[in-house]
């Protein structure tokens, strides 16, 4: 008999080929304008934006956050990316008998100062308490609902100015050839600021996590409008979401590894550990695509958040390719494979 393994939640084709057999292939998915058959970041039913996540990160306190901004962060930016304002949260928690008070009063904190800084409140929630050995310290489950962002028709208008475009929300199959492809800031300082605290792993860096609500700075992007498709590389890092992308929206992507922005010492963990970056996830960084005419003023938008200083013009989306090709520093060309999972486990 198959047994469920790791990899299977850790982002990537395997856990998209467990998400078909075993969830929608058993479950009623069949409503909203982006039901849950499209697997993105969202579902949206009847112009409400809804999404559900369970963190599971180990260890919970790492360089420069814990399990709780985490949970708050994920949430905010699975919502921000479908083209919603974040409205109202909910908190459950699995709690392992003889968690230590003091950690879960500042992880409750935490909590709160993150959404006190993405402008959300928490309005209901769950908490359970298992025997010691029976959960890993401290599991979260938050939930989040949004409503459609005052800049999202604007941002679709310009859209449709210059090309054909049949969405009302910017979602994982919405990418066309030419759009251009941007990235917030430094991909896989998350995954490697957890690996640096993690036992065994033997190594120290100043890298801290990413982790980060970025409605604001998604607000500035449709501000400035032309943005057909926002996703968070969290699990899988940038390689998963562009190959997500190009199998959704059936067109091939190609990227300048020269431009992809990536921390220094992201790069000697990277090559030390035996790791991609690329495939490392992130959960403070969003991927965008943008139509050419707009890019500069969405990277100009971008850039004026804090969050998104470091952004750049990493790609473009181009049908004279199939899947996702990246160009080196040496002038060659690589496929960047869909990743089975994501190297870094519970990272989220």
């Amino acid at each position: 008999m198959s047994k469920i393994t790791m990899a299977q939640g850790a982002g990537g084709e395997r856990m998209q080929d467990f998400i078909r057999k075993f969830v929608l292939s058993e479950l009623r998915h069949d409503i909203g304008e982006i039901p849950l058959s499209a697997l993105d970041d969202a579902a949206v039913v009847e112009g409400i934006v809804f999404t559900t996540d369970t963190y599971t990160v180990k260890p919970l306190f790492f360089p420069g956050g814990d399990i709780g901004l985490l949970a708050v962060a994920g949430t905010v930016n699975d919502l921000s990316v479908m083209g919603a304002t974040p409205m109202a949260l909910s908190c459950a928690m699995i709690v392992e008998e003889g968690f230590d008070e003091d950690g879960l009063l500042k992880i409750m904190r935490s909590m709160s100062a993150a959404a006190d800084d993405a402008g959300v409140s928490f309005v209901t929630g769950d908490t359970k308490v298992v025997e010691k050995g029976a959960a890993d310290g401290l599991f979260v489950n938050t939930s989040g609902i949004g409503r459609r962002s005052q800049h999202l028709d604007g941002n679709i208008e310009r859209v449709r100015a210059s090309r054909e475009y049949e969405w009302s929300w910017p979602n994982d199959s919405a990418i066309a050839d030419g759009d251009v492809l941007i990235a917030s800031g430094q991909v896989g300082n998350h995954g490697v600021a957890l690996l640096s605290f993690r036992e065994g792993y033997g190594f120290e860096t100043s890298v801290k996590t990413d982790a980060a609500p970025l409605n604001r700075l998604i607000e500035s992007a449709l501000e400035a409008g032309g943005v057909t498709a926002m996703k968070d590389p969290t699990r899988g890092g940038i390689a998963n979401l562009l190959n997500e992308w190009a199998e959704k929206s059936c067109i091939g992507l190609t990227v300048r590894e020269e431009d992809i922005p990536l921390n220094p010492s992201v790069i000697s963990a990277c090559e030390m550990l035996g790791i991609d970056p690329l495939e490392i996830g992130n959960e403070g960084k969003v991927v965008l695509a943008v139509v050419p005419e707009a890019a500069e003023d969405v990277l100009k938008a971008i850039r004026t958040s804090p969050e998104g200083r470091q952004a750049g013009i990493i790609g473009e989306a181009t049908s004279a390719i199939d899947g996702v090709v990246l160009e080196t520093h040496t002038g060659g060309r690589r496929l960047i494979e869909p990743p089975v999972g994501d190297p870094v486990p519970r990272i989220c």
